[in-house]
């Protein structure tokens, strides 16, 4: 077989496109993956409007896992067969950032199948641009991380987002106990930070979203932690301009949060939710939120508050989280709500984009 499908990116079009394409050659330093699950993140959509992607025509999608097909000549420690999920994340491996475990700092940090930002030359993303929505998948072999054999494939390819999470709940500096407040948590990023809220000694969640029908079922991804919640279709019709959410918040924690990790994508909840934080208390955004804030900097001096933004994990978070899932002490199978044959992929993103049907993760099994 020398030809593959493939999701695809094209230049002059905002949607999604099946091919088929040749199987990529693996060079020396490269193996070869037959992918057995790749992840949906509906943000590529939005960056492919935004004109971030560099290369076009492009195979979407920076998550995947599956089997090593092919394994290059200068390639050791990784065998044919074995089973891995990709780190996506392209950096020089050298620069102060990633010497500090800050890799995604990196001014070579791109995602492969995603976009990239950096106005310097790029030469990792301009090979390995190409992702995982497709029967295969070329990547660096040092980028490859050994699946434990009690991870399935669709919880590999999602690692990366539970990564995320991880991330944000370390940049957080949460107390033992703390009182942490998640924005958007019926989502990918808000379900993740509920299920590895535990690890990090969170004593309670306050979980916010779109509706009270949504968050019912995401409060069960807490455990033993005490969880409350705040559906916005339950505010008052003018919140988001009369201070509604910061209201219902304070009303459950008058002193205020510890933390809030916000992976809003637009609009005032940003806003609101830092206004519900205590004193010297940290909100941690990754949700790409382009609505200025409506606090003054006044108000974060007076309160001591810090306002820390986040792009991606590290390597180092996702191995983390392979530790956590390896041990049994975290299980992340009940996460993946959707799965769809790569022939679907074009109405699996409609369907993630529309946000009609509540999705926690969604993977593509080609």
């Amino acid at each position: 077989m020398t030809a593959m499908l493939a999701a695809r990116a094209q230049k002059g079009s905002e949607a999604l496109h099946l091919h088929k394409i040749a199987i990529p050659e693996p060079g020396p330093d490269d193996v070869l993956v037959k992918v057995a699950a790749a992840g949906l993140a509906p943000g590529m959509m939005t960056l492919l409007a935004q004109g971030a992607f560099k290369h076009l025509p492009t195979t979407l999608g920076h998550e995947a896992a599956g089997t090593i097909a092919a394994v290059g000549s200068g390639v050791s420690g990784i065998d044919v067969g074995t089973r891995v999920r990709v780190h996506p994340n392209l950096n020089c491996r050298a620069c102060g950032y990633c010497r500090s475990d800050r890799d995604m700092m990196c001014p070579q940090q791109a995602m492969i199948g995603h976009a990239a930002f950096s106005p310097v030359p790029m030469p990792l993303y301009d090979r390995y641009h190409d992702g995982g929505l497709a029967e295969y998948i070329r990547v660096p072999g040092h980028l490859v991380d050994v699946l434990p054999d009690n991870v399935s494939y669709d919880v590999g390819a999602k690692v990366h987002d539970l990564a995320n999470a991880v991330r944000a709940l370390k940049l957080a500096g949460l107390p033992l106990g703390a009182t942490l407040i998640v924005t958007a948590a019926t989502g990918t990023m808000g379900t993740a930070t509920i299920k590895l809220a535990s690890h990090f000694g969170v004593g309670r969640l306050i979980l916010v979203g779109r509706s009270a029908e949504r968050l019912a079922p995401v409060s069960a991804l807490a455990g033993d932690v005490q969880v409350d919640t705040v559906a916005l279709d339950e505010l008052p019709a003018k919140w988001g301009t009369t201070g509604g959410l910061t209201g219902a918040l304070r009303a459950l924690v008058p002193h205020g949060a510890d933390a809030v990790l916000d992976f809003v994508p637009e609009g005032p909840a940003t806003s609101q939710a830092l206004a519900a934080l205590a004193t010297g208390g940290t909100l941690v955004h990754m949700g790409a939120n382009r609505s200025p804030l409506t606090l003054p900097m006044a108000a974060v001096m007076v309160n001591c508050w810090r306002i820390v933004g986040t792009r991606a994990c590290t390597r180092t978070d996702s191995q983390e989280v392979l530790a956590l899932l390896a041990d049994g002490a975290l299980s992340a199978d009940n996460l993946i709500t959707h799965r769809y044959p790569l022939a679907a992929a074009v109405e699996a993103v409609d369907a993630l984009q529309s946000r009609t049907e509540p999705i926690w993760m969604a993977v593509v099994n080609p």
